[in-house]
């Protein structure tokens, strides 16, 4: 799908998949080494049961009581993207509105959806940060980032529930918050924010990807409505083992403690960034996600080159906001980012 020369169906994948193997992976934003053993051989247990319809009640269950809420505020669904298409389908929308830049599977599900979608562009002289005013004060259900893909903000909870207001819904895709240390800034388990729907995927932390593993958090009105709108079983056996050990105690402090490391990797990768400022090189930032946007002269072409080099990175212009100057970088060990960074130095020359 293409609006104003933006690829809304493209995505990191793209980048690796010719190149196999072969290529480092920059260009995917899955937690690298995933997922751990433990939850491999949990998954594996869960192959006994496939003769048996999927039962989500144990999973569902198990992540209400990760956020302390009842059981009919979570939907489990097919991963988050799953929840856009259900967004855009269920509910009665007349003014959708997306704040971009961001993840474009919302935008593209209500425009398949038929709605006509009003585009709130947020500026990199901003910091690319949420401005509330720009938001139209008609708009029905607003959808935003947070941190956001591609840009890594991380906003503030206190600006974006300033954007709730009756007869709206205020759909908050906090597929990375995991990633953040402490998930400051998270609104999953509010429930006194009205119209908000809030949600998460387990394929990024825990690389799931292949899975298809997310849930919604929102009021229960909300939940029965994309719930009607859901096939039969729509998420599988394994998925729902997946969810079930993703929120277990054990994986919560195994995600903490991933939160923590990768902000210092990610503090490693954007200071050997810095090092070719004099080059055009410019990090948007503060980054807060597990990846970084990158701004730099010439980016499609050191695009190519970094391949040729070994190495996928997103590129940026498919992204509403965006242009072909940029490019997403996931933040992978001090080992993989040195790497990366002396073959961009490389791609530069």
């Amino acid at each position: 799908m293409r609006t104003d020369a933006h690829d809304l169906r493209h995505h990191g994948d793209a980048e690796v998949r010719d190149g196999g193997a072969e290529l480092v992976d920059l260009a995917v934003n899955v937690r690298a080494g995933t997922p751990p053993a433990w939850l491999r051989a949990r998954l594996a247990s869960a192959l006994d049961s496939l003769a048996a319809y999927p039962d989500g009640r144990a999973a569902r269950a198990a992540v209400a009581a990760r956020h302390g809420l009842p059981v009919e505020r979570v939907l489990l669904t097919a991963g988050a993207a799953e929840a856009f298409v259900l967004l855009a389908r269920a509910l009665e929308v007349r003014r959708p509105a997306v704040v971009h830049p961001q993840f474009t599977e919302p935008e593209a599900a209500l425009r398949d959806a038929g709605h006509e979608v009003a585009r709130v562009l947020l500026r990199e002289e901003d910091g690319f940060r949420l401005d509330a005013a720009a938001v139209p004060e008609d708009a029905d259900l607003v959808v935003i980032g947070n941190p956001t893909n591609p840009t890594s903000v991380l906003h503030p909870a206190a600006a974006i529930t300033r954007l709730a207001r009756p007869g709206r819904t205020l759909v908050v895709d906090e597929a990375f918050m995991d990633a953040v240390p402490d998930e400051r800034e998270a609104l999953a388990g509010r429930t006194d924010v009205p119209g908000l729907v809030v949600l998460r995927s387990l394929t990024k932390t825990w690389g799931l990807a292949g899975l298809r593993i997310g849930y919604v958090l929102a009021a229960p009105g909300t939940v029965a409505a994309l719930e009607r709108a859901q096939p039969l079983w729509p998420v599988s056996t394994p998925a729902l083992a997946a969810a079930e050990a993703c929120v277990s105690p054990r994986a919560l402090a195994e995600a903490a403690d991933a939160a923590r490391g990768l902000a210092a990797d990610r503090a490693h990768l954007v200071a050997g960034l810095e090092e070719f400022a004099s080059a055009g090189v410019r990090v948007a930032g503060p980054a807060e996600g597990p990846f970084v946007l990158v701004r730099l002269p010439g980016a499609a072409r050191v695009r190519r080159r970094l391949r040729g080099l070994g190495y996928a990175v997103r590129r940026g212009d498919t992204f509403p906001g965006l242009d072909e100057r940029w490019l997403r970088l996931a933040v992978r060990d001090r080992g993989t980012a040195d790497g990366f960074l002396r073959a961009l130095e490389r791609a530069l020359a």
